[in-house]
């Protein structure tokens, strides 16, 4: 018989030593107006999955749409006019 033996970096992959660098931190902190859009859309779909959507269920997940589309197009404004090109 041979002895399992674990991959050390797989085991300390997420060791307290290794952190986020600043420009991870920063990108982060430029998406998550996106990303909170998307957990708002979410949420108002999750809602309607074990019920028929009324009118306010349809609103609430058209209005959550919208925001994340507005927010990936501000997201994406903002990382054209960062880098000076087109997209």
């Amino acid at each position: 018989m041979s002895p399992i033996v674990t991959v050390q970096d797989a085991v300390t992959a997420f060791a307290d030593w290794i952190e986020p660098t600043a420009a991870e931190l920063d990108a982060i902190e430029q998406e998550l107006p996106a990303i909170l859009a998307d957990v708002d859309l979410l949420d108002a779909q999750i809602i309607t999955l074990d019920r028929t959507p009324s009118e306010l269920d349809a609103r609430r997940i058209r209005r959550a749409h919208r925001r994340v589309l507005a927010e990936r197009r501000a997201l994406a404004n903002r990382t054209t006019e960062a880098t000076g090109g087109a997209a």
